[in-house]
């Protein structure tokens, strides 16, 4: 094993910052539970609860988004999730800005990650505007926002919340990914997740093996059976 994946192997605590409910599993379910069935240290951060995501007429935004955490809730629990942190900014109305940074930046010292995971800001043609600001706002606050003292210190520093460096950003779905994480035995968890999202993926088989596809098309790259992609950032040098 080479002294880069040793060093990976040691890292204990995850963070995944998404913006929807089912982002995460969509993007990285596979990862997430085969980091948990080894015993890692893993938290979501919902930026949205997803209250706009319905072509439904006879739903409010709060009823639908009261279904969506309850959903998300039942997802986390099936891969082996720690910790669910809602933020509840609008469906639709994230912007990359000073607020949601400090935000990320508030979560980032209170669960101390080793590796954070969220959407690839950078990926060309990334069309919603919520995963482009979710993971601006979260390589924003990772480097060099929280890790030094002086960022938001009236703020934080006065919560008791410490600065914290983050060794690697893996952002999820890239353009040229550099890791290529094996789910193969955590697929299964993937799609068993995913079906806690009722009133989001419709038909379950069609689901099944639409998910297998797009995982075994990624797994083909690096010889795999199934598998997840990222670019990561490496933060710690």
């Amino acid at each position: 094993m080479s002294q880069e994946n040793q060093e990976r192997e040691s890292y204990e605590r995850f963070m995944v910052v998404v913006a929807h409910p089912d982002d995460m599993e969509f993007s990285a379910g596979g990862t997430v539970a085969k980091m948990a069935s080894q015993g890692k240290h893993v938290t979501l951060i919902q930026v949205t609860s997803g209250n706009k995501g319905t072509d439904r007429r006879d739903i409010t935004s709060d009823e639908l988004a009261a279904i969506r955490e309850a959903e998300e809730q039942e997802a986390a629990g099936r891969l082996g999730i720690a910790e669910v942190v809602f933020l509840r900014i609008g469906d639709g109305e994230v912007m990359p800005d000073l607020t949601l940074k400090e935000e990320i930046v508030r979560q980032i010292r209170i669960h101390r990650p080793d590796v954070i995971i969220t959407h690839d800001p950078f990926r060309p043609y990334s069309l919603h505007s919520d995963h482009r600001g979710v993971g601006q706002s979260t390589v924003d606050a990772t480097y060099p926002t929280a890790r030094d003292p002086l960022h938001y210190h009236h703020h934080l520093t006065e919560e008791g919340l410490e600065p914290h460096k983050t060794a690697e950003l893996w952002l999820s779905n890239p353009e040229a990914p550099d890791l290529y994480i094996d789910i193969t035995e955590t697929v299964d968890t993937k799609i068993h997740a995913l079906k806690a999202h009722k009133s989001q993926v419709g038909d379950a088989e069609q689901l099944e093996e639409r998910i297998k596809e797009r995982t075994a098309e990624v797994g083909k790259a690096a010889g795999m059976e199934y598998a997840e992609a990222f670019k990561v950032i490496k933060m710690r040098r």
